[in-house]
């Protein structure tokens, strides 16, 4: 198009045209920029928000006591028994303190370090943002003997501040902290912003316990008003507990946790770390109690800390063969379990980009190397038999990763990781676009046939895997390189594996696991989940994994019919049948090898009506001993499992 013709349609545009949004306007109108989605995870974002306050207000030191309730239809309330937002008015504003905070963005007291030294919040939106998302809010304040309250509808202030009498609270003693001081903060979640109004009790469990391990001695009080469950939680052990609480069920290389909770040049440092017998390095980093699941300046000041110390201590007590042999990092941390947490003072506290995933604050490096170093040292000087069986569990996986990699190698020189030489078996599709290219994973050769027929070649590549895999939660490197299936999915990917992966070289954007919908069929999914989460976890952060869904039973009546995906589905077009009095055949599919490859197609590969399973790692604590349970050697958990999930289970009685 020629830019300097009119564009057709032109209409006035001049000053008139510009709006101002005032106050919560903003939030309101594009709330996605704000808590990131309206779903479930921003309807949960907005009660984290006011319970980071409360936290906050522990951290500066003036509250140990939070209580969480959780109403239906996306309303809580929570409570702390901190010093209460201040009500005074704010001469320059003309209103009260406690208005700002709730009805202005970048308003708040954690901006010039007076109000809090230490704080998650950097922007002083999130009670603000809460409050615009709520159809309703109302702010309690027990402060001096009198009870302060605002009520607002979206973000908007129904009245002044007033003033009133304790026993005249809308909250009930179960759901306050404290009935003498604190704030106590309701909100219900707008229906118009949000897509889900129903509260997570599992994610809303997690998200509290975690804040419980990174605040000792702060006591959170969860009360789900739904179910009629109440939970406490308190930890004096800090991150220490939380080690613990993580390795329990696993075999620990040595008893005592090594922990250190020192402060240097006004940041606050916090280590526990404990190794296991596995293969799996658990690393999880905290900065003012926020998860950075990228770590940042201050895993790095510990990981170099680690090496360093054993090291050192193994060149101290000649545990090396030479002088010259020495430890990597990756052997250093192989079983390793270990929580960092800093706390920064708000001043100095910064994230790289705006997820706040990754510390950027450089002191904070050297403050955790030097702490964690010196105390290091020190614990393995002192308990020689831990010292002993740690530096043991080093030199082993620097054994065995060696071992890997002339495997590794040896495989690689002869093609068998690298693009150069795809497995024969891998019916590849035409384009060369990654962001287009699916890989379908599918069991067995007749499965797998079936497939090869019923895709679209020019964007979905097949690769038959016959029969279980090795279960690599189990299983070195070096057995996992060496096994023939894995090579094979390990070349057809492409991104390579261990410290050679590359997410950037992945052939495809979408891998997606095809199995039958039995009892088999999920085991086989199983481990592959496991292979994946284990070996190629960046492939499950970045979305690119999923899980086919193939029909159980595919119902026929007249000319017509359905596919059905489960039971539920099942029971209810039966009796949809039933009503309408039709007569219909039920058949069902013993497994994708049995489809013919049109149905294949339409069911279980047709973009357009398929149905794929996103497989995501919402909390990485609870996914790790979820395969820890299901897939590791210890058989008593996994029992218990069995046991207390056998009611739910259905039985697959057919031939």
């Amino acid at each position: 198009m020629d830019s300097t013709k009119t564009p057709q349609n032109d209409t006035h545009y001049d000053e008139h045209d510009i709006e101002v949004l005032e106050g919560l306007d903003p939030v309101r109108i594009r709330p996605g920029m704000y808590i990131g989605s309206t779903d479930t995870k921003g309807l949960h974002h907005i009660l984290k928000e006011i319970i980071d306050n409360s936290v906050d207000e522990a951290l500066a030191g003036f509250a140990n006591q939070v209580v969480i309730t959780i109403k239906d239809k996306g309303t809580a309330v929570v409570s702390d028994n901190g010093r209460g937002i201040p009500v005074g008015i704010k001469k320059e504003y003309g209103v009260s303190a406690l208005e700002l905070v709730m009805t202005k963005l970048h308003a708040g007291g954690k901006f010039g370090g007076k109000g809090y030294k230490v704080t998650g919040g950097l922007h002083g939106v999130g009670a603000s943002v809460s409050n615009a998302l709520s159809s309703e809010c109302r702010v309690e304040i027990r402060q001096n003997g009198k009870l302060y309250y605002q009520e607002y509808r979206k973000g908007k202030v129904q009245s002044p501040v007033k003033e009133d009498l304790f026993e005249n609270s809308k909250f009930t003693k179960e759901n306050l902290a404290s009935e003498e001081r604190g704030t106590s903060t309701y909100i219900k979640a707008d229906p118009e912003i949000f897509e889900t109004l129903e509260w997570d009790y599992k994610n809303i469990r997690q998200q509290v316990r975690v804040f419980a391990f990174l605040t000792s001695r702060l006591r959170f009080k969860l009360i789900d008003e739904r179910s009629g469950t109440i939970e406490s939680f308190y930890f004096e052990g800090g991150v220490k507990s939380f080690v613990e609480a993580f390795n329990r069920g696993k075999d620990p290389v040595h008893e005592i946790p090594f922990y250190i909770h020192k402060e240097d040049a006004g940041i606050d440092v916090e280590v526990a770390l404990q190794y296991t017998d596995s293969y799996v390095v658990n690393e999880f980093s905290f900065a003012n109690n926020i998860r950075t699941p990228e770590g940042g300046s201050h895993l790095t000041g510990f990981r170099s800390a680690l090496t360093r110390s054993v090291n050192d201590y193994a060149k101290k007590h000649d545990l090396l063969k030479n002088s010259d042999e020495k430890l990597s990092g990756d052997d250093t941390r192989e079983g390793l379990t270990v929580a960092v947490s800093v706390k920064v003072p708000s001043a100095r506290l910064q994230f790289e980009g705006q997820t706040k995933s990754k510390l950027g604050t450089a002191e904070a490096r050297t403050a955790v190397e030097n702490i964690t170093k010196d105390a290091l040292d020190e614990f393995l000087e002192e308990h020689p038999k831990d010292a002993e069986a740690i530096a043991g569990k080093c030199f082993l996986a620097a054994r065995a990763r060696k071992a890997a990699r002339a495997a590794r190698d040896a495989i690689i020189r002869k093609g068998a990781l690298e693009g150069a030489g795809l497995p024969g078996k891998l019916a590849d599709c035409r384009t060369k676009d990654p962001s287009r290219a699916e890989l379908f994973i599918v069991e067995g050769d007749s499965a797998g046939g079936s497939a090869k027929q019923a895709r679209d070649s020019e964007f979905q590549a097949i690769l038959p895997l016959f029969g279980k895999v090795l279960n690599t939660e189990r299983a070195r490197l070096d057995q996992i390189v060496k096994s023939e299936k894995f090579k094979y999915l390990i070349q057809a990917i492409g991104t390579g594996i261990s410290d050679l992966f590359d997410i950037k070289k992945a052939r495809y954007h979408r891998i997606i696991i095809m199995a039958d919908a039995d009892v088999d069929g999920s085991h086989i999914r199983t481990l592959y989940l496991t292979f994946m989460y284990r070996h190629m976890q960046e492939l499950v952060k970045a979305g690119m994994l999923y899980a086919a869904v193939p029909p159980l039973y595919k119902a026929s009546w007249g000319k017509n019919k359905k596919y059905l995906l489960e039971e539920d589905d099942l029971e209810k077009f039966e009796s949809e049948m039933k009503k309408e009095r039709k007569p219909y055949t039920i058949g069902r599919f013993k497994g994708i090898g049995e489809m013919n490859y049109g149905e294949l197609w339409e069911t279980t590969m047709d973009p357009k009506k398929r149905t794929l399973k996103l497989i995501t790692i919402e909390d990485i604590e609870e996914a790790n001993n979820t395969f820890e349970m299901l897939m590791g050697k210890e058989v008593a958990p996994r029992k218990h499992f069995i046991q207390a999930n056998a009611a739910y289970a259905e039985l697959d009685l057919q031939a």
